[in-house]
């Protein structure tokens, strides 16, 4: 089943969506440059982000290093559609890797700073709800045809990681590295707290959703491929 729609109640988007069309313009973009390149660079920023994360106790530049990776993969994110749009190249390829890199992304960002604050288990429950959201996510939208992203959906989780990473370099910069380490804990105590919280209620919500889904009941059983 394709999905018809999406929809987004994201809080920032709306504020953000204005500029992508400016920004992919400014872009020294080829047109024949595949808009799977800029998903894959997007994930390589992402990834530089990470490697700030996860230095972010011991140096004041990492903080830098992770907040430039995480605006710049949101940067890549932003204009990898209107680029696909505007030289023709929509592909189905192009939207599966957009949606698989998204939460691979994240997960790295949490395993970053769990190396940083030596909090491997803080990490593990935020990559842990990260991947069952997306799972909701995507099950939700197979079934009721509607891709749906929250109110505080990948682009608040983005904006509050890259105040994150200012906020470390900050501290590292006027203080000590046990100070950044601390605000590290306590940072992934709150997004593994936060995160459980609005899967739980997003659950709920997905299964009223999904049994309200005028879509006819799947009754038939696998068959061998």
């Amino acid at each position: 089943m394709r999905v018809a729609n999406r929809v987004s109640r994201s809080v920032l988007d709306p504020l953000l969506a204005p500029i992508a069309p400016a920004l992919y313009r400014a872009a020294p973009i080829p047109r024949g440059f595949p808009p799977e390149g800029i998903v894959a660079l997007g994930h390589l920023v992402a990834i530089a982000g990470a490697i700030g994360f996860a230095l972010a106790g011991r140096h004041w530049w990492a903080g830098l290093l992770a907040a430039a990776g995480v605006a710049g993969n949101h940067l890549c994110d932003m204009i990898d559609g209107a680029h696909a749009r505007a030289t023709g190249q929509c592909r189905h390829g192009g939207e599966l890797l957009d949606h698989f890199f998204d939460p691979l992304s994240f997960s790295l960002w949490m395993v970053g700073l769990g190396v940083a604050a030596d909090r491997h288990d803080l990490a593990l429950a935020c990559v842990l709800w990260i991947y069952a959201s997306a799972v909701l996510t995507s099950i939700r939208a197979k079934i009721t045809g509607v891709f749906l992203l929250q109110r505080v959906g990948p682009t608040e989780f983005k904006a509050l990681l890259t105040l994150l990473a200012l906020a470390l370099a900050a501290a590292r910069a006027a203080s000590s590295t046990e100070t950044a380490v601390r605000i590290i804990t306590v940072s992934l105590w709150a997004l593994a707290a936060l995160g459980w919280a609005q899967l739980a209620v997003n659950l709920v919500r997905g299964v009223r959703a999904v049994n309200r889904a005028d879509t006819p009941v799947d009754t038939e059983p696998w068959r061998r491929g």
